[in-house]
């Protein structure tokens, strides 16, 4: 004879019920399974998921609150706009399976031509606005930026990661992705023997040549490109530095897929960035895309790229920022 109690704890709660008839009416849809597919690389308001996939925004949102309601969406604040991102996991054990299941399913799937471009599309529109930004505000941005955090809270920390980072490893090129005003520049010129500094701003990067002239080094080589653009081309390298750059970059998870390419085997990347935060402010006078980030977004995207997680160093600022500090990996030993 069955123990009771063992019957009982075999038997779904109404709540159970309840949240996997959510789940299902939620998988249920072939439109909210493509909005899924494309929330798993990015995250984005409602306002630009309508401009994807051409719906009204009372539609849209309808479809947003489902998937929310059953986990598989989640969002985040930035300022007075909301985003929505994919869910990577359910906190219900008896679900969890499915949703495993189904998100491998959606992720096996390809997207129209069409939706492709439009998503290409939005996030070049992202890449300018934060660019026209930049090409105005070159002279005043520094100071804009110390309002969050100066490089002097936090330089000494990324040297830090850096040295531990490049202990027993070939100190061959290391890539910096948008320099700023260059002051870790000459910090890399001293570690390895060619520095490479890579900015989509022609006036950001002319300050960074200023200062790399100032300081005599002789071993930087300057490139005008976007990281999110295959071009120009860059030999893989031993280490590249994002310091407090990924904030502004429209498609973060692309952007570690793009940086885990460039680097060789056995390479390191060291991402300097904000915690996220509800500042909104930071976008009008400084050009910020992204409210900081939560740690876990960098794990997922750089899991997702091949990269291991190295170490990391949380600071908080006395004007209630806080700064995260990662290393990670590229999996492979250096021929």
């Amino acid at each position: 004879m069955n123990n009771p109690m063992e019957v009982s704890r075999l038997t779904p709660t109404p709540f159970e019920f309840a949240q996997l008839a959510s789940f299902c009416k939620a998988a249920g849809d072939p439109l909210r399974l493509e909005i899924l597919k494309v929330l798993s690389q990015n995250a984005y308001g409602v306002l630009e998921l309508c401009q994807l996939f051409d719906v009204k925004q009372s539609g849209m949102s309808h479809h947003l609150k489902v998937l929310a309601n059953a986990g598989l969406a989640s969002t985040r604040r930035e300022g007075n706009s909301i985003f929505y991102r994919r869910a990577l996991g359910s906190d219900n054990p008896e679900i969890q399976p499915l949703h495993k299941a189904l998100l491998n399913a959606v992720d096996s799937a390809a997207i129209t031509p069409e939706l492709a471009d439009r998503i290409a599309r939005l996030h070049r529109e992202r890449s300018q606005l934060s660019l026209v930004f930049f090409e105005q505000n070159s002279e005043r941005f520094k100071a804009n930026q110390d309002l969050i955090a100066g490089y002097e809270q936090y330089g000494s920390s990324i040297l830090e990661l850096l040295d531990s980072a490049i202990d027993k490893r070939d100190t061959g090129v290391a890539l910096e992705v948008g320099p700023g005003e260059g002051e870790l520049l000459p910090e890399l010129c001293r570690r390895f023997d060619q520095v490479i500094a890579l900015d989509n701003s022609e006036q950001v990067l002319s300050l960074a040549r200023q200062y790399a002239a100032s300081h005599k080094l002789g071993n930087v080589r300057f490139i005008l490109g976007d990281l999110l653009d295959p071009t120009p081309q860059i030999e893989p390298v031993n280490c590249i530095t994002l310091n407090m750059v990924l904030h502004h970059i429209p498609n973060p998870s692309q952007a570690f897929a793009n940086l885990s390419r460039m680097l060789r085997a056995d390479g390191v990347l060291l991402v300097t960035d904000l915690c996220q935060h509800d500042q909104a402010w930071a976008r009008d006078n400084c050009g910020d895309i992204w409210l900081g980030f939560e740690s876990n977004e960098l794990t997922d995207w750089a899991q997702a790229a091949g990269l291991e997680e190295g170490e990391s160093l949380f600071l908080a600022l006395r004007n209630g920022f806080q700064i995260q500090l990662r290393q990670f990996i590229k999996k492979g030993i250096t021929p």
